[in-house]
């Protein structure tokens, strides 16, 4: 094996704030795709980087558990206290028994409800950014985001701010406590808010989540306060995260690859149509906000020709099999065009995305809005990135968009 040109360290959050991870998963893809990574006052973990073994990793639930935990840096107690009642650490059955319920309620019935949001989100946020000579699309993008999935789920238009920077101090707080705090502010304001609800149900996906029913070892019942709350948490978090900075992003890269937004925007309304599906799927390909997911072996397993050994933690890199050369020629080049697209920005198998019709559906209606209203994307200033290995992606994009 050949000694690698960077230093490998996938908790080193500052080469995620520099944008600078990326020559260290392409050395791993190349020369020890299934890498043990030492862990300082830690037990270490296994680094895996090829979308091959991720993707067989994501689909083998029995093996793999998610109960433990699902990303580096978690804290044991408040994993335990959410574990089997929140569907990102929970295992079949239960994690059957609870998506089953939650996925319900943002199904395929509830997708016009849904376009129309996007559409009114979407159309005030590029007016309000054509009207201004330069604006900071990370924050129109989290701004935009929010709105849709407020609206969905019902929460009062006042609260809007303070609930989309509550659950961004949640993932991107700067220290571990203040994080747990708004951890623990969501919780309480989604508590309050379930039980107005119980008292006036609505046709929102609160009000629905909380009068349905999941299966249970004797029958039926309906969730728990506790499964509820947690899981509300979980979808407000997942749909503003992951859209954000796919949002952002997608406006980046557009703005650095030129080609590729004349060849987006270039045809007529027809042509434009076509295009939009390929065009989302590469966005969330290149811009893959959801950094690393983490599983525990269940029992002795092989990945790429590695033992794992049963208690065994497996980080799985989706920025790194995202980027692979062996399931995309030309990996590193940003495509709008490209298909096939198997990427992995939402995962795969059981604990595919809850929230990725929504994303797909908002990045949709956001693109077709850009491209049939927008002609030029100017960047002004450097982009700044968050420092994270969890969730990634811009905080900061300085732009200026003309009509």
């Amino acid at each position: 094996m050949t000694e690698p040109a960077v230093l490998i360290d996938v908790t080193d959050d500052t080469l995620f704030g520099r944008n600078a991870f990326w020559p260290m998963f392409a050395w791993l893809r190349q020369n020890d795709p299934v890498h043990w990574h030492a862990e300082a006052g830690g037990r270490g973990f296994w680094v895996v980087t090829r979308h091959a073994d991720v993707t067989r990793v994501y689909t083998d639930s029995e093996t793999f558990s998610s109960r433990h935990g699902m990303r580096l840096g978690s804290v044991d107690k408040a994993v335990a206290a959410v574990s089997g009642r929140m569907l990102i650490v929970s295992d079949p059955p239960d994690h059957n028994r609870i998506k089953s319920v939650i996925s319900k309620a943002l199904g395929h019935s509830e997708l016009p409800r849904m376009e129309r949001l996007a559409r009114a989100a979407a159309a005030h946020a590029i007016d309000d950014v054509l009207q201004r000579d330069e604006v900071d699309f990370y924050e129109v993008a989290k701004r935009l985001t929010n709105h849709v999935i407020c609206s969905l789920m019902g929460i009062p238009a006042a609260d809007w701010d303070w609930v989309c920077d509550t659950i961004s101090a949640a993932f991107e707080g700067t220290d571990e406590e203040s994080k747990r705090h708004a951890h623990s502010e969501i919780f309480l304001y989604f508590s309050e808010l379930l039980d107005e609800r119980r008292k006036n149900p609505g046709d929102d996906f609160i009000s629905r989540i909380a009068t349905d029913q999941r299966v249970a070892e004797t029958g039926r019942r309906p969730l728990t306060d506790e499964e509820i709350v947690f899981n509300c948490s979980g979808v407000l978090s997942g749909a503003n995260e992951t859209t954000r900075f796919s949002t952002a992003g997608a406006v980046l890269a557009l703005a650095e690859h030129r080609d590729q937004w004349e060849l987006l925007r270039s045809g007529d309304g027809a042509a434009v149509e076509k295009m939009l599906p390929a065009a989302v799927e590469e966005v969330l390909r290149w811009t893959v906000p959801g950094v690393h997911i983490l599983r525990t072996a269940l029992r002795p397993a092989t990945i790429g020709g590695v033992d794992i050994a049963s208690g065994d933690r497996v980080t799985l890199w989706n920025v790194s099999a995202n980027r692979d050369e062996e399931e995309f020629p030309q990996a590193d080049r940003f495509l709008v065009d490209r298909t096939p697209n198997r990427h992995v920005t939402f995962g795969a198998g059981r604990h595919l995305c809850i929230g990725a019709r929504l994303a797909r559906l908002e990045l949709t209606v956001f693109l077709r809005e850009l491209a049939g209203r927008v002609r030029t994307i100017e960047v002004r200033d450097q982009p700044v990135y968050n420092a994270s290995n969890f969730t990634w992606g811009l905080s900061r994009l300085a732009v200026r968009l003309s009509a």
